[in-house]
């Protein structure tokens, strides 16, 4: 039985920030220079978390949460990567087995690392991997299922970040975050509205699988026509599902879809400004900012994550 959804609360998220200590980093917020005409830009570096990527805030606040007899049986999760890595990582601190339904065309270094993490990986493809996100089910699965984006601890824990946003950079007039599933915008959202609520909340996506876009333009959540898969592979899902579309919509003040090429730039603006490296979600962000259709700033861009296979990273930035 799936819980309702509900708002995540300010208390929620507080109460997270102490459950995730010690084990998640409270990353640098740092001013890119963009170059002239360039809005005030600053990144939130969670790619230098200890997974390398946000998920770990979410996976770790869900797992600390989770009762004495849910741990004994296990937990799971489904990824492209990043949540993977979170669960098995949180799960592995508290001696919890974990198994992962993994897209099997994830980037090897993710696919690696959640292994290195303890966590036993079952392959499938990306279209069965979203059919079980929707129906939060996988046959074969056993234990407690922690959903990769439509989880309310899950989400609770990604709220942090966003408490650090407006601590860090009290003035912050627009937020970025990459959409995927859903869960980092409406986390930090739900952390940002409540502390600052003047402040915009902005999705990013690309233009290969921009979901949210769609489902606003067409007042309801939409499958995407077209979706393709590209290096973007930790953001633009191939739907907006009921649940997350309803967990979005108070939040999210609109979305802003970008190029594949406006993306890879925005990789090697990072690796080159602020010697970071960001996998294509990470760098929706700064993609968006840099479109002209977020505003002058403060403009904070999440860098979601930094898992990309290191000659795939060299490929894509030193490309023409």
């Amino acid at each position: 039985m799936v819980d309702p959804v509900r708002p995540i609360s300010l208390a929620e998220i507080e109460e997270a920030r102490g459950r995730v200590a010690g084990t998640v980093l409270r990353t640098p917020l740092v001013r890119l220079d963009a170059g002239a005409g360039a809005p005030e830009i600053y990144l939130k570096l969670e790619n230098l978390q200890p997974t390398n990527a946000y998920k770990i805030r979410g996976a770790t606040n869900a797992v600390a949460c989770l009762s004495d007899e849910q741990r004994a049986r296990g937990v799971w999760t489904i990824s492209a990567g990043n949540a993977g890595q979170g669960v098995a990582y949180a799960a592995r601190a508290r001696g919890v087995p974990c198994s992962i339904v993994a897209i099997e065309t994830a980037p090897q270094t993710k696919l690696d690392r959640m292994r290195a993490l303890g966590a036993t990986i079952v392959p499938v493809s990306y279209t069965e991997a979203w059919k079980a996100a929707e129906a939060h089910a996988f046959e074969g699965m056993a234990g407690t299922f922690i959903h990769p984006f439509d989880n309310h601890d899950f989400i609770a824990g990604h709220g942090t970040m966003g408490l650090e946003i407006v601590e860090d950079l009290p003035d912050v007039r627009t937020v970025i975050c990459a959409i995927g599933g859903g869960g980092l915008i409406t986390g930090v959202g739900s952390a940002v509205k409540a502390v600052r609520p003047g402040v915009d909340v902005i999705g990013a996506e690309p233009e290969t699988a921009a979901p949210y876009a769609y489902s606003l333009a067409a007042g309801a959540p939409s499958k995407f026509p077209d979706w393709q898969a590209s290096f973007v592979d930790g953001a633009g899902g191939q739907s907006v599902t009921e649940r997350m579309w309803q967990r979005m919509r108070p939040l999210v003040d609109r979305s802003i879809v970008v190029t594949l090429d406006e993306t890879r730039r925005s990789m090697r603006l990072i690796a080159d400004k602020a010697r970071a490296i960001a996998e294509g979600a990470g760098a929706l962000s700064l993609a968006a900012a840099l479109s002209g259709k977020a505003g002058d700033g403060p403009i904070v861009c999440v860098v979601s994550g930094g898992n990309i296979d290191l000659k795939k990273f060299a490929e894509l930035v030193t490309a023409p």
